[in-house]
């Protein structure tokens, strides 16, 4: 279910993803932009619980048509402020478990694909492969910035 979602407008997106340096997220629980009424904000965010094991299929927005088997815990608790400043808390599970996991795992530099286990590590190492080589060229042509030029 989550690759279906991830193929039409996304689930989230952290702050890190558009070279932003905060700790924000943006999740809009239905996928889709038209839904507001399902969109968070999430400023600070922390998981302060987490309880089961899930394993389902997962993709990023970072790494376009690419999906493998992540495990997750299935429930989480998160606290996070809103835009008003007020602090928060959720529990879900499922996707909006996932969800709330894969954005907050890009506030502390890591995508999904350093989660996936051996087997899907290997049977995706082409794409990553071609993507970081189309990535260079990109980077070559000016239509990426140097980021190691900014440190």
């Amino acid at each position: 279910m989550l690759e279906l979602m991830y193929r039409h407008e996304g689930l989230g997106l952290a702050a890190p993803q558009v070279a932003l340096d905060y700790q924000m997220i943006v999740i809009n629980f239905a996928g889709k932009a038209a839904t507001k009424e399902m969109e968070l904000v999430a400023i600070n965010p922390v998981i302060v619980e987490q309880k089961g094991i899930d394993k389902d299929r997962e993709g990023c927005l970072s790494f376009p048509g690419l999906y493998q088997d992540i495990r997750r815990a299935k429930t989480v608790k998160v606290q996070y402020y809103s835009l008003d400043g007020q602090l928060k808390e959720m529990i879900c599970s499922g996707l909006s478990a996932r969800i709330w996991q894969h954005e907050i795992d890009h506030l502390h530099g890591t995508v999904f694909i350093d989660k996936m286990g051996l087997l899907a590590k290997v049977s995706s190492k082409r794409y990553i492969e071609d993507f970081i080589a189309d990535f260079d060229d990109d980077q070559k042509k000016g239509l990426y910035p140097d980021l190691e030029a900014r440190l």
